[in-house]
């Protein structure tokens, strides 16, 4: 698949990717030793993410999945969010890890954290593969981070414009003329 035309430049490649899943991973097995884990996938940007994490992670967890909207068609939060497809388990008592491609507003996190934290878990943290400081209109306590990134519209492993190029298997900046 040819994507020059419309790349603005490979952000993190495919290895970078890897490794640092990797990493989390192993740090995420340490500080979970011995607690009933709850990975909570945030469909469906995060989906290629969370399968390479769980790979990584040395412990029995259980998944399940959340879908939710804030941003529609458009390349910017509308801070309206909407939940599409809820959990099908209960929380009560377990330890929940929210597994998110990225952090860009917070508004869409700091909706879902609200919602978890009011069904009484044990703890409700974050992992997010993406952060992008720059673009925060509320603060979100995200646990793991796998790297800082500056304000511009990435795609590729799970992150889509209009659907497209998720399946690509590094992250890459999006020329504007393409969502413009």
């Amino acid at each position: 698949m040819d994507l020059n035309h419309i790349t603005k430049e490979i952000m993190i490649d495919e290895v970078s990717l890897l490794n640092k899943v990797k990493e989390l991973g192993e740090k995420i097995t340490r500080d979970y030793a011995d607690k009933d884990l709850l990975l909570v996938c945030v469909l469906n940007g995060a989906v290629m993410f969370m399968a390479d994490l769980m790979k990584s992670i040395k412990l029995n967890v259980e998944i399940d999945f959340m879908a939710v909207s804030s941003y529609g068609l458009s390349t910017k939060s509308s801070g309206v969010v909407k939940i599409i497809k809820d959990l099908d388990k209960t929380v009560e008592g377990k330890h929940i890890l929210i597994v998110e491609d990225i952090i860009d507003s917070g508004l869409t996190l700091a909706y879902l954290i609200e919602n978890l934290k009011s069904r009484g878990p044990e703890s409700v943290e974050i992992c997010t593969l993406l952060n992008k400081p720059s673009g925060r209109k509320t603060d979100v306590p995200t646990k793991y981070v796998g790297f800082d990134i500056k304000n511009e519209f990435v795609v590729g492993y799970g992150l889509d414009y209009a659907e497209k190029y998720r399946n690509v298997p590094y992250i890459f900046v999006l020329k504007e003329e393409v969502y413009s």
